[in-house]
């Protein structure tokens, strides 16, 4: 994380949350204002894990074949031309601007980490990490992603503006030392793709977590859809969401196990877009999925005397 750190200015939690999401092998959808460096932090992330990166502007003219690719007749015979989903992360930027048979075209590769082109299916490259974008103050010509596709997605997180005026100094003070507007050409990686892969299978195979931890994580899922106020509770993805990430952040803390307080640190950002309230509350403005999320976690105890490997 620190190489991120000397190109983009943010919370560093934000940063460790990217990263587990990465590590989990899990995508990310930001909700946040234009102009907070999202696509800046795409690319240098894909630049010091050592990996490709691809960005698509959605647009509402915007073809599923735009993104996937298509078969195209040259000289005697039709050849594939790939879109740009072939690579290893990539930048699906106002994912919310296109329309919902464009925004499909995501849904095979993001779940299978493969796309079908004409009846033939062809493999992602791994890892394969998706950072959709959308922006939550325009909506106007905007297509909101449904729920099937929202749940897609490990995390949704918000960067959020900078929290002082040093920190927003700061970023004045990078442009100039720059020179430049974008100045991921000289970032280096730090690690090899070969290496980033092998830590998402240490995450995978070789993180130890007990039972109880895992009945924590299953009581607050369900506590999601038994509170009065939600239409739709988090769904089964929902709880192995809160499984991987919460695995990344132990392995990122220097752990082979998971303790309550890595599932803890997920809780929101895992479960809340999975959540559907009931009109009445919703219209009446009487509790927030925040809210929900929050009293439920507060009503189911975490374990205390954990088994450690």
């Amino acid at each position: 994380m620190g190489a991120i750190k000397n190109y983009f200015v943010s919370d560093p939690i934000v940063l460790e949350k990217l990263l587990c999401a990465a590590l989990s092998n899990g995508h990310i959808l930001f909700e946040d204002n234009p102009g907070l460096g999202k696509t800046l932090l795409a690319k240098v992330f894909a630049k010091v894990t050592g990996c490709n990166w691809g960005r698509i502007q959605f647009t509402p003219d915007l073809l599923p074949a735009d993104i996937i690719g298509t078969r195209v007749w040259k000289g005697s015979d039709f050849t594939v031309e790939k879109g740009p989903v072939f690579t290893n992360i990539l930048l699906a930027d106002e994912i919310n601007r296109s329309p919902p048979k464009t925004q499909s075209a995501l849904l095979e590769a993001m779940e299978e980490r493969q796309v079908t082109i004409e009846g033939n299916t062809y493999k992602l490259e791994k890892p394969f990490f998706v950072i959709g974008t959308q922006n939550p103050i325009e909506m106007e010509g905007t297509f909101p992603l449904p729920e099937a596709q929202l749940d897609r997605f490990l995390l949704k997180l918000s960067t959020g503006y900078v929290k002082n005026l040093e920190l927003e100094s700061e970023i004045l003070r990078r442009r100039i030392k720059w020179a430049l507007d974008d100045p991921t050409e000289r970032v280096e990686a730090v690690v090899k793709q070969k290496d980033f892969l092998e830590m998402q299978n240490y995450v995978e195979n070789f993180l130890y977590i007990d039972e109880q931890i895992l009945d924590y994580i299953s009581k607050i899922v369900r506590g999601t859809r038994e509170h009065t106020a939600v239409e739709v509770g988090a769904s089964p993805r929902g709880g192995l969401a809160l499984l991987k990430a919460a695995r990344a952040h132990a392995a990122v803390q220097g752990r082979d196990f998971v303790t309550p307080d890595d599932v803890k640190i997920f809780i929101k950002e895992a479960l809340c877009h999975r959540i559907i309230l009931k009109m009445e509350y919703e219209i009446e403005n009487l509790i927030t999925v925040e809210g929900v999320v929050e009293s439920v976690v507060n009503k189911v105890e975490p374990p205390i005397d954990f088994t450690k490997k």
